[in-house]
């Protein structure tokens, strides 16, 4: 028996890969994160499957659902949105299995920080202008941010930001990156990305936390910002270019 924990991809039913899919059809046990992965990937689960909606569940009632599947030697498709390695929760489900002596896969999945690049139509490290991404979020409710890591001190980089899970707290956001990156900063916010309800805002800095109330994102959103987002007239990459040395193997 295993448990799969699976990126169910950032909203669209098809943006999973084809071995999530297989799994999916096979497993006797669903476990899926409510409202964020599509209905239509549980339609894939095969008939009979016990499916579970965790949206409600502390912690220990998950793990539990897990370690009852084992006892029967069920396998078990455990569905997050976006991919496992980004703010999945998947590590402490790890930990505990890792305990208890159950074996676990993990399977990727489409994140919402490249679902979000997709919509918006901008590669996100564009050559001369941005070569790095931060992958981040801002402390709410949640688990509070290591010291350190708060948006103004990861900004002095100048990199390409990309903050998960913070769209109620666009104020904070700008004001502290505003201090690094300047108000005209490009900034755009990509709400349900991929989905038919999917919302694009683009702006700068001084503009998008108005756009974002006007609209009323809230959650399920990602903020973007740094200069990628606009840029024109940059160096082609080398990977393509004449002067490389390129061999036939």
């Amino acid at each position: 028996m295993t448990v799969y924990f699976i990126g169910a991809g950032p909203g669209a039913a098809d943006l999973v890969t084809v071995r999530a899919q297989r799994i999916i059809a096979t497993s006797p046990v669903c476990l899926y994160a409510g409202s964020l992965v599509p209905q239509e990937l549980l339609a894939e689960c095969p008939v009979g499957a016990q499916i579970v909606d965790t949206a409600r569940l502390s912690l220990d009632e998950i793990v539990a659902h897990l370690l009852e599947a084992d006892a029967a030697g069920y396998d078990v498709a455990r569905l997050h949105s976006g991919d496992p390695s980004v703010f999945s929760a998947v590590a402490e489900q790890a930990r505990r299995l890792d305990a208890a002596g159950v074996t676990y896969t993990i399977v990727p999945g489409v994140p919402a920080f490249a679902a979000a690049a997709a919509s918006l139509g901008r590669e996100l490290t564009v050559p001369g202008v941005s070569q790095t991404i931060v992958l981040t979020r801002v402390s709410t409710l949640s688990t509070a941010m290591p010291e350190g890591e708060d948006l103004r001190s990861l900004g002095r980089s100048g990199a390409t930001m990309v903050v998960h899970l913070g769209a109620h707290r666009i104020d904070q956001i700008v004001e502290e990156l505003t201090e690094n990156y300047g108000p005209t900063c490009p900034a755009a916010v990509v709400a349900f990305a991929s989905r038919p309800d999917e919302i694009v805002l683009r702006g700068t800095l001084t503009t998008i936390a108005d756009q974002v109330k006007v609209a009323g994102v809230t959650k399920t959103a990602v903020v973007v910002v740094g200069k990628a987002l606009a840029a024109e007239g940059f160096p082609d990459s080398y990977l393509y270019s004449t002067t490389r040395t390129r061999t036939t193997h």
